[in-house]
């Protein structure tokens, strides 16, 4: 389970809902770029891992036949239509983390019973959020998707606050998985198994950071969710403004960006003074922004059912050769060489 890559058996489980509601998803397969079948395991050609983006492409798909949007957040149960993203809207104007995290506790304890309650305790040195309302009878190994669901809540909360959530221990209701080491490798952390919940503890000082988005950036990120969460890597993590404000320009470029005013609003921080800061990290605006619309024009152009001009309306450009001036500047190939690359064997 590194950043970029998930189990097939979570795309799996999405074309399975979908099969038992009627949904033909042969189509969904291909244009979420897989050369396989998730379901069929047997198949030469299976594999046991998908990339974020084509798991992210499943998962819109699904999302429309589905009206589920809560990116595998609440354990073995489907929620009602659009209740993350409303869940979303109710705390974005949170002060804080904490007060974030009590929100999005009451919203699901006031709408759903048992696994899809959120829980979240609060002490003077130590936060603990994830779920404790789980079935112990018949104990066995911990499941890929009890990871997820913990790492998800995880990485949301770090893109809220922009900034790393340094997680301290976590908890499972399992006993250890076989492959132990990318479970160690996705928290970062001591893991203790055979607990009676599933729990994330992390140091209460980070409940004070403040939350960095503003409903702009919410929408931004909404449309293209959950692939921001599941690539954030270390990298992303790092104690740095340069962070924060990448996960402020996000990743969906089709309605514009923030501009550089919103972002040093919703940091607090004057305009000179982010300036000067950046600076001191060794970037400017200019060079976050053409870098996070490069990275995801790769992404984009890596979708083979997506033309180079469609790609180009994606990143915002009304002018297709445009786009290619700019991607050959960042890249130093044009969009189309970049595209013929990815085929080669």
């Amino acid at each position: 389970m590194s950043p970029d890559l998930l189990p097939t058996r979570f795309a799996a489980s999405l074309m399975r809902m979908a099969a038992e509601r009627g949904y033909d998803f042969s189509n969904a397969i291909t244009s979420a770029g897989l050369d396989f079948d998730p379901l069929d395991s047997s198949s030469p050609d299976w594999r046991p891992e998908i990339t974020a983006m084509q798991y992210t492409r499943l998962y819109q798909q699904t999302l429309r036949v589905l009206q589920d949007e809560t990116f595998g957040l609440q354990p073995e149960q489907m929620v009602s239509p659009g209740a993350f993203r409303m869940m979303c809207y109710c705390i974005i104007n949170c002060e804080n983390l904490g007060g974030a995290i009590k929100r999005a506790a009451e919203f699901y304890r006031t709408f759903f019973a048992g696994g899809g309650q959120l829980y979240a305790n609060f002490t003077e040195q130590t936060a603990r959020v994830g779920y404790r309302d789980i079935d112990r009878r018949g104990a066995q190994r911990v499941d890929a998707s009890d990871a997820y669901g913990l790492s998800v809540w995880h990485r949301f909360f770090g893109w809220l606050t922009g900034r790393p959530i340094q997680l301290q221990r976590v908890d499972f209701v399992g006993d250890p998985p076989a492959n132990l080491g990318k479970y160690e490798a996705l928290f970062d952390c001591p893991l203790y198994f055979k607990q009676s919940s599933n729990l994330m503890y992390f140091d209460s000082a980070c409940l004070r950071y403040p939350l960095v988005h503003t409903e702009q950036s919410l929408q931004e990120f909404l449309r293209t969710a959950p692939y921001q969460l599941l690539v954030m890597t270390k990298e992303n993590h790092e104690h740095s403004l340069v962070a924060q404000v990448r996960t402020m320009i996000g990743h969906d470029f089709s309605q514009g960006f923030p501009s550089f005013e919103t972002i040093s609003t919703a940091l607090n921080l004057s305009a000179p003074t982010l300036r000067r800061r950046l600076k001191r990290e060794g970037t400017t605006f200019q060079q976050l922004k053409d870098r996070c619309r490069c990275e995801a024009a790769m992404d984009y152009l890596a979708r083979s059912e997506l033309s180079i001009n469609q790609v180009a309306k994606q990143m915002g450009f009304t002018d297709p050769s445009a786009f290619h001036r700019s991607f050959k500047r960042w890249t130093g190939q044009t969009p189309g060489n970049y595209r013929a690359d990815l085929s080669l064997p």
